[in-house]
């Protein structure tokens, strides 16, 4: 195996799991087995959530400026190991180098963003009667827990990591079981960087360890994201034993192209958002709604979607399941009538026989009521729907479940004022295919895509991860006495 055995982290030192299950792990690139993975149970959680419990007090009452110091350090390191963690990303989850790269440099954007939460959270106060002050102060809420997902290995816990752990709480990361790889060496660079132990902890393991973050009484919050199916599961579970919960879920984003968008733009930013990542990330642009006549685009499009080759410029999917699950979107929709003008089934990529590879492709006349047209396909599939009209398109888009993200290509001002004021996401992008809010906006979507109030980064992800403390108070007993004091 190219790397150890993964082992759960829990007050400073790499301990065994609890219970004799293990799951391979696979790199998608090769298929072949690159380490192997406990899945725990809840006495291991037990185990990190003491260690967490047991450190909160000391690291709570550190000032917010010193926490954060932890965090410029920690920066410097994962700059300092930005190769060694690309190599990680790219073994484990399968994207191309560059993607993997450019999901470590995201890591480092989150973790600098913490670094500035001290002149986020510096409290208020006012003297709201003669003698009389009233302060507000952000206080954490203790332990909490982190669900990541396979897409993102490296970015994703650092979404959580950074701001929960400078606004002082303590954390209990569970990584993705096939992805789990990352999460040993980000744990050893937060210790490197001087995090005391037990402050940051990761329990790895399947459905039951989520569940018993879900379910554990001494964990505070949970952060979760992943499917929508289980983004609802884990909001309930986790709300009903009166946690608070921000459960991220999928997405279906709909790039709304108009006959007078830039061509030449438009077709390479179409085609770099349905197969960056290999189209799984939940911000792909997986259904392009073409209004009007825009057949000129299209065929640009195909162009440019045949310059994305698996291997090359295109990474894999996950597993074997997701490639056969993804192809079989493809058949359904072809023969419900769609047509495929590029087709990525059976891709091969010579050397990595055994990997797991979608090539591009490209389905036009699609209709609303096809599976690739209303569910996430997550794979570098992009599925054509035709309208007439933008107030049609924007029917579409409004119809999905999902609220992620939606676009418009378009020179009209008035059109793209149109689409950001209708469209029911919470992420809109004019001319760009992948809206990605950069710190300090905050990230997180509308509908089924986000179960909870708040959002996962920025400041926004403040009010989650804190609670507010109020105080009042008088020391001059001479001041006139009136209804406020």
């Amino acid at each position: 195996m190219k790397y150890p055995t993964v082992r759960n982290y829990v007050a400073g030192q790499f301990v065994d799991g609890d219970e004799p299950r293990s799951l391979d792990v696979f790199s998608p690139l090769s298929g072949a087995v690159i380490s192997t993975v406990p899945l725990s149970g809840a006495a291991a959680l037990d185990k990190a959530v003491a260690a967490a419990k047991a450190a909160f007090p000391a690291w709570s009452a550190i000032p917010i400026k010193e926490r954060v110091q932890v965090f410029y350090r920690y920066k410097t390191l994962l700059e300092k190991h930005i190769q060694e963690l690309t190599q990680l990303v790219h073994d484990e989850n399968g994207k191309t180098m560059d993607e993997a790269r450019a999901e470590v440099e995201k890591a480092i954007e989150l973790t600098e963003f913490a670094c500035s939460l001290p002149q986020l959270v510096s409290g208020e106060l006012l003297e709201v009667s003669k003698g009389v002050e009233c302060r507000a102060e952000r206080k954490p809420l203790g332990v909490v827990a982190s669900i990541a997902p396979f897409n993102f290995p490296n970015m994703v816990p650092h979404w959580t990591i950074p701001n929960a752990i400078a606004l002082g709480n303590c954390m209990i990361l569970k990584p993705s079981e096939q992805v789990p790889v990352s999460a040993t060496r980000i744990a050893e660079l937060l210790q490197e960087a001087g995090l005391p132990d037990g402050v940051f902890n990761v329990v790895n393991g399947d459905k039951e360890i989520v569940e018993a973050i879900c379910d554990h009484p001494d964990i505070q919050a949970v952060s979760f994201v992943g499917s929508t199916k289980i983004a609802k599961v884990v909001y309930r579970r986790a709300t009903s034993n009166l946690k608070r919960c921000v459960a991220l879920g999928g997405a279906k984003n709909h790039l709304l192209v108009l006959p007078d968008a830039h061509t030449e733009m438009t077709a390479s930013n179409v085609a770099a958002s349905m197969s960056g990542c290999a189209g799984q990330r939940c911000m792909a642009g997986s259904a392009m709604v073409a209004v009007g006549s825009v057949d000129h685009i299209i065929d640009k499009l195909v162009e440019e979607a045949r310059k994305i080759v698996p291997g090359q410029n295109l990474g894999s999917v996950i597993s074997r399941e997701a490639k056969d699950r993804i192809e079989r979107y493809i058949t359904e929709a072809e023969a419900a009538g769609a047509k495929v003008l590029l087709d990525g089934r059976h891709a091969v990529v010579a050397g990595q026989e055994a990997g797991y590879y979608v090539g591009p492709t490209v389905v036009d006349y699609v209709t609303p009521d096809m599976a690739i047209a209303r569910e996430e396909v997550f794979g570098p599939v992009l599925a054509i729907i035709r309208t007439k009209t933008l107030d049609e398109a924007l029917a579409i888009e409004n119809a999905s479940n999902y609220g992620n993200a939606a676009a418009v290509f378009t020179q009209s001002g008035a059109h793209a004022r149109y689409v950001m004021e209708h469209a029911s996401a919470g992420m809109i992008g004019v001319n760009i295919g992948v809206p990605v809010p950069r710190e300090p906006f905050s990230f997180g979507g509308w509908n089924e895509s986000k179960f909870g109030t708040a959002d996962i980064t920025g400041k926004s992800s403040i009010e989650f991860w804190t609670q507010i403390k109020k105080v009042t108070t008088k020391w001059n007993p001479e001041s006139r006495v009136n209804w406020m004091s």
